[in-house]
């Protein structure tokens, strides 16, 4: 077994890790306490300096880990933290909608009760989940975080990777991992294109209080300009997710709070009485974006450097959590042989266990929505009855259930309960 090597030190000087990331957002930050825990010197390298991440105001943002992303929260001892300001998805209620029309009769009912394990998942505040990870990541002496900090050029060495920041220092180690997001530089420096497409959607995200409790049930209204989604939040709260398009949604961007307000209240309903906004609001283009390639020459990626996919279902932040719990097994499994952890053959291992999955789930997301956001009546009838036909049986909607909850296929280690 390979010796991990010593910690690095910042400061105008050549390092040494097993392992680079660039990227410290959750995925990044995540697969660099994963790795350190599993034994091997990592540096991460975020561009956003620490200000920008340690914010602890609520603003609104919040994701829906799904039960073996929770799992994996708990094999890194970050769920202790974490459980406290957690909200368990009980239900989830999936149903066709048109602004002032209410609900379709024919909607997807999914129960937790039918599930092993426990809920389907749990609602993560961003604020929250980025707080657990930072608080562990400072008792690793294996991890460094360099933060503030730019890569300006990235190039293969004998054995090893080099990656040069802009103030000047080298740093080196035998593999690098790309987790910097959609427009990943680290992937354009390998050389690594992308195909993918936009929705001409636009994301609308916020909280909302509301007077009536939510009882742990998520919903997903599925509205001709895109999909809306409502995922409880602890207390009376809830988190937003609407998808619109374009031009509609720069119209309700520019709106006050107030009109903001009155705008999403037809979408909304009245099932959870009156609403008022929690924190701020945000918003982003919705697209398709998949890598060619995972991996290049000692180089992988993973999370959205690898592939960002519509909000539909939830899945962005778990298929990129799924990402690092194989990435630890790849590279654990690759020490334990004394293989080279950045060789190509212990690269491609990875790409083969994540590529399918994730393209599948590209696949699914794209066609869910271009099935969905429309007011066709022929296909609004079809899809009804589709989402009944699947609700009336019980082994498909448990199914569906399960790949909800991401519990399908080959779990890697952490989100199976499994010990390295």
């Amino acid at each position: 077994m390979d010796n991990p090597a010593p910690a690095p030190t910042y400061g105008g000087m050549t390092q040494h890790s097993d392992i680079l990331i660039t990227g410290g957002g959750l995925n990044g930050n995540t697969l660099g306490l994963a790795l350190a825990q599993a034994g091997f010197s990592v540096t991460v390298i975020d561009a956003q300096p620490a200000p920008v991440q340690d914010d602890p105001a609520f603003d609104g943002r919040s994701y829906a880990l799904a039960q073996a992303s929770c799992r994996m929260m708990q094999g890194l001892g970050l769920w202790d933290a974490l459980s406290p300001n957690a909200q368990p998805m009980l239900e989830i209620k999936v149903t066709d909608g048109v602004a002032g029309e209410g609900a379709s009769p024919w909607l997807l009912h999914f129960d937790h009760a039918e599930l092993d394990g426990g809920p389907m998942g749990h609602l993560v505040e961003d604020r929250h989940l980025r707080a657990a990870i930072r608080a562990a990541r400072g008792g690793e002496s294996r991890l460094t975080c360099l933060e503030g900090a730019r890569v300006v050029s990235q190039s293969v060495t004998p054995g090893g990777v080099s990656v040069t920041l802009e103030g000047g220092d080298t740093l080196n180690a035998r593999l690098l991992i790309g987790a910097d997001g959609r427009s990943s530089q680290t992937a354009e420096r390998a050389g690594i294109g992308r195909k993918g497409w936009g929705y001409g959607q636009t994301a609308i995200v916020c909280a909302v209080e509301h007077a009536k409790p939510h009882n742990g049930i998520a919903h997903q209204f599925f509205m001709p300009g895109g999909p809306l989604a409502i995922l409880p939040l602890t207390g009376d709260r809830c988190s937003i997710v609407w998808s619109e398009d374009e031009g509609r949604a720069a119209e309700i961007i520019a709106l006050d709070d107030a009109g903001f307000l009155d705008a999403l209240r037809p979408a909304f309903g009245s099932f959870l009485g009156d609403i008022a906004l929690v924190g701020k609001r945000y918003s982003y283009p919705l697209g398709l974006t998949v890598a060619d390639s995972f991996i290049a020459d000692r180089v992988a990626l993973v999370g959205d450097a690898a592939h960002g996919v519509h909000p539909i279902a939830g899945q962005g932040l778990n298929a990129g959590m799924r990402d690092v719990a194989a990435m630890v097994d790849v590279l654990t499994d690759a020490r334990g042989r004394g293989e080279d952890i950045g060789a190509p053959q212990v690269l491609a291992r990875y790409q083969q266990w994540r590529r399918f999955d994730t393209t599948t789930l590209a696949a699914a997301t794209d066609t869910f929505n271009r099935l969905f956001s429309n007011d066709n009546p022929l296909l609004r009838g079809l899809r009804d009855l589709g989402m009944g036909a699947v609700n009336a049986v019980p082994a498909l909607r448990r199914g569906f259930m399960r790949e909800a909850a991401g519990l399908t296929g080959e779990l890697p280690s952490l989100m199976s309960g499994r010990k390295r």
